[in-house]
């Protein structure tokens, strides 16, 4: 995946939450954002990296989120792996 697919995933990955009440007020929650920086920040790379971490936090998320996209649902976690902070740390 190149890091403008990534970026796709993690823009649709945005909408997706923002779509969805429960989800949004939790991903605000979370992450402190606001609506406005929501806006702002969606061209942002390390952003949306942040949106896929929130979904990649529960099962669910990634299955509803890959269904409502018509794609695999390894594909977030690939994604996420493309964006700033997503890198995999090896420590050994």
């Amino acid at each position: 995946m190149t890091p403008e697919q990534a970026e796709t995933v993690g823009l649709q990955a945005l909408a997706h939450v923002a779509a969805q009440d429960d989800l949004l007020g939790a991903f605000l929650a979370a992450s402190g954002a606001d609506i406005a920086e929501m806006r702002a920040r969606a061209s942002d790379p390390a952003f949306l990296g942040a949106v896929l971490d929130f979904l990649l936090q529960e099962d669910q998320r990634v299955l509803d989120f890959a269904a409502a996209i018509g794609v695999a649902p390894t594909q977030p976690a690939l994604a996420r792996a493309r964006l700033p902070g997503g890198q995999v740390w090896h420590w050994t």
